[in-house]
């Protein structure tokens, strides 16, 4: 069996994504103070995917456009993962990031 080689990564987004309608329509439950992150998920090293985000390769927007840094204290512990733990995952960790009150973005 393959060995995990999966990751869930967060990224902090500058505070002008909140000017962005589509942004803030995905988080009505935004408290003011907190951060703003993309959350996403990659079979490379949370830093090479953050570099061909701000590269514009496979890009999401919102991380192009506003992406700071990788927060990696919020999802260090939990890498590496198998796939489907690290689908999984991504999407756990957007739900409990949100309920916190972080505005979230998912691809």
């Amino acid at each position: 069996m393959k060995r995990p080689h999966y990751h869930v990564y967060v990224v902090a987004l500058d505070d002008r994504v909140w000017n962005n309608a589509r942004f803030r329509r995905a988080n009505p439950d935004y408290v003011l103070g907190k951060p703003f992150v993309y959350v996403g998920m990659t079979g490379l090293d949370p830093d090479v995917r953050f570099d061909k985000h701000k590269a514009g390769l496979q890009a999401n927007r919102f991380v192009t456009d506003y992406g700071l840094h990788l927060l990696p204290a919020i999802y260090e512990r939990y890498n590496p993962m198998r796939y489907d733990e690290a689908r999984s995952m991504e999407v756990e960790l957007g739900i409990r990031l949100r309920a916190l009150g972080y505005g979230v973005w998912q691809a």
